[in-house]
């Protein structure tokens, strides 16, 4: 039996020796590379913080202590070491998350997975428990530089920094990444941190050569004292941190568990808010990760744990298809830019950034400042196309609303992963960006039904100068194109009834890529004997009047989104229906308003009732 075996909680991980850490860290490694290459999911994030999550449950008493993880996808050490060691169905329906989740064990404080968000949580954690008399709690918060990047950090930071004698400490976890490397005035900062660790060096020298010369020692210790703030600057610039009234420990070598252990000690011990700095290496102890130029393995699918190469082929992604026609408009326009918020690789930009590198810029994890500084870029002059998951515009909504929409500035947001994403989980589902959208005035949303219609999207949204765009797509392999059998305006006509005979029984809106999901509904309908057209809107926000003049020869009209049916586009068609005259009801099919757990797309769509055999046996009911 190995040692993490005997590990069913921290109480165990406490009551091993030292010299066990070392083997125990091994096991670790070599268990995430194992089961996660079977499963999918954050590798190179969890190989890092292996020795610094050991540390963390020796010093701190989970769940008496609450430790926070940001963003949580670094947690999988932590769920091995408090008795979570079936990784079998990692981030699969029925088994463990892929982050913190409260239903799985009290020992994971928060399941949100959007980052920088942790120091909010552990601030009023640790107030709400000094309130309550409960001093000998402690509060961890654990977050990267990547995540310190995010403007919501900084405001905590302001906060905890002005409460003296809150007992919180904040682990900072530099591994110089987010997705990709870090960078921004912090990253330089912390990389400056990183290369300069002779200060407490020097001065130990300082005071030894003192006490072995004392004739020259009192001009030596007035030159250092008097040298001590700028040196301290210079050497050791840590002050950010102090001059905020943070005590700062570090930086520390994130893989030496003893050392990292110590600083927790000492931080644990202080009485007040701390920062310890913690040095690790994304991918630790596995080559195919350390080599990998892109992510370092960040997230992936299923592998060959020895070779590191997928196992699962897949073809063109919608996100590759939007990355060849940024890369097209570059060439011919030289408006156009790109804003990604350190996801450059996962969006689809790196091509873009590679071929104009100075029209690119990466603001770190800050989706408002992206915004916001796109509505700059606009009215300086240039087309800004920013690109983000779905889930992650929610972070910038006042943005959009006042800085973009309000001053008509004509900026494209790109919406990666919308709709249903699958494993991981809640807070990744891009199911909102429909409904926030949708409130926005002037604002035009299409939603591509294939990788052909991202690039003409795309292009046609970079002509839009006076209001904000957006595109949104899913995750995953773009499908086949589908084409149009005719065009109504400017929407597509995907399928006509068959036969010349008789009335339109149901007027079908697929939106985005449901529209495959519209066009077996259609022929499951006709199979029953109703008559049934398809159409793709193409733009769905405003509703198009086409829309409006195609639906006035119908019976019934069906809409099918892969967002809330609360304020989702079928709410809008509703709306415009209504206003024009139009009395044909319309049936929604989409999303409820609920939190959705981690589970295939497939799995999801089944249970929400969003399968072509459900929407279609629905609908011969309200029908007949």
């Amino acid at each position: 039996m190995g040692v993490l075996e005997t590990i069913t909680g921290p109480d165990d991980l406490k009551r091993l020796a030292s010299s066990d850490l070392a083997g125990l860290a091994e096991e670790i490694r070599s268990f995430l590379v194992d089961s996660v290459a079977k499963t999918g999911g954050h590798l190179g994030p969890n190989l890092g913080v292996v020795e610094l999550t050991i540390a963390l449950h020796r010093v701190f008493d989970s769940p008496r202590d609450a430790i926070v993880f940001d963003t949580g996808h670094q947690s999988y050490v932590h769920k091995l070491l408090t008795g979570r060691q079936d990784f079998t169905g990692l981030r699969t329906r029925g088994g463990l998350s892929g982050y913190p989740s409260r239903a799985e064990s009290p020992h994971d404080v928060v399941e949100n997975s959007h980052a920088s968000t942790s120091l909010s949580w552990a601030d009023g954690i640790a107030k709400a428990r000094r309130l309550r008399g409960e001093r000998d709690r402690h509060t961890v918060a654990v977050i990267g530089d990547g995540a310190l990047t995010g403007g919501m950090a900084w405001e905590a930071l302001n906060n905890i920094a002005a409460d003296k004698d809150l007992p919180l400490v904040i682990v900072v976890n530099d591994n110089t990444r987010s997705y990709a490397p870090t960078i921004g005035g912090l990253a330089d900062h912390l990389a400056t941190l990183r290369t300069t660790r002779g200060y407490e060096r020097f001065l130990d020298w300082g005071k030894n050569t003192l006490h072995r010369t004392p004739v020259v020692g009192g001009a030596m210790y007035e030159t250092l004292h008097g040298m001590k703030k700028g040196l301290k600057d210079i050497v050791a610039p840590q002050g950010m941190f102090e001059d905020l009234g943070l005590k700062y420990l570090g930086p520390v070598d994130g893989h030496d568990e003893q050392a990292v252990e110590a600083a927790l000690r000492k931080a644990r011990a202080y009485g007040g808010p701390v920062l310890v700095h913690v040095i690790t290496q994304k991918g630790r102890g596995y080559d195919h990760a350390r080599n990998h130029e892109g992510d370092q393995f960040h997230a992936v699918g299923v592998i060959n744990p020895e070779t590191g190469l997928p196992l699962e082929i897949s073809g063109r992604s919608w996100t590759d298809e939007f990355s060849d026609e940024m890369v097209a408009l570059g060439a011919e326009r030289d408006d156009v830019v790109g804003i990604t918020a350190a996801m450059l690789i996962p969006v689809g930009l790196s091509d873009f950034a590679a071929a104009h590198p100075e029209r690119i810029f990466d603001v770190g994890i800050a989706e408002q400042h992206a915004t916001t500084m796109a509505a700059g870029l606009a009215f300086g002059g240039l087309h800004p196309v920013v690109a983000v998951y779905a889930t992650f515009l929610n972070r910038a909504f006042d943005q959009l609303l006042m800085d973009c929409a309000l001053h008509r500035a004509g900026v494209t947001f790109v919406l990666d992963r919308s709709g249903i994403t699958g494993p991981d989980g809640a807070s990744h589902h891009g199911m909102w960006d429909m409904t926030l959208t949708g409130m926005v005035p002037g604002l035009h949303l299409a939603a591509p039904r294939d990788g052909e219609q991202v690039r003409a999207a795309l292009r046609e949204a970079v002509d839009i100068a006076d209001a904000p765009s957006v595109i949104r797509f899913p995750k995953g392999t773009a499908p086949e194109p589908i084409p149009a059998v005719s065009r109504a305006g400017s929407v597509d006509v995907l399928r006509e009834p068959a036969g010349d005979g008789g009335g339109l029984d149901l007027l079908v809106v697929g939106v985005g890529c449901m529209a495959a999901t519209a066009l077996t509904v259609a022929e499951k309908l006709e199979a029953q004997g109703l008559r049934v057209r398809v159409v793709d809107p193409r733009w769905s926000l405003p509703v198009s009047p086409d829309l409006v003049e195609v639906a006035r020869a119908t019976r019934a009209v069906a809409v099918i989104e892969d967002n809330l049916e609360v304020g989702g586009v079928g709410t809008h068609i509703a709306a415009a229906l209504t206003e024009a005259g139009i009395a044909a009801p319309v049936h929604q099919h989409g999303i409820p308003a609920e939190f959705i757990d981690h589970a295939s797309r497939g799995q999801i769509l089944e249970r929400l009732g969003l399968t072509p055999e459900s929407i279609a046996a629905e609908l011969v009911a309200h029908l007949s």
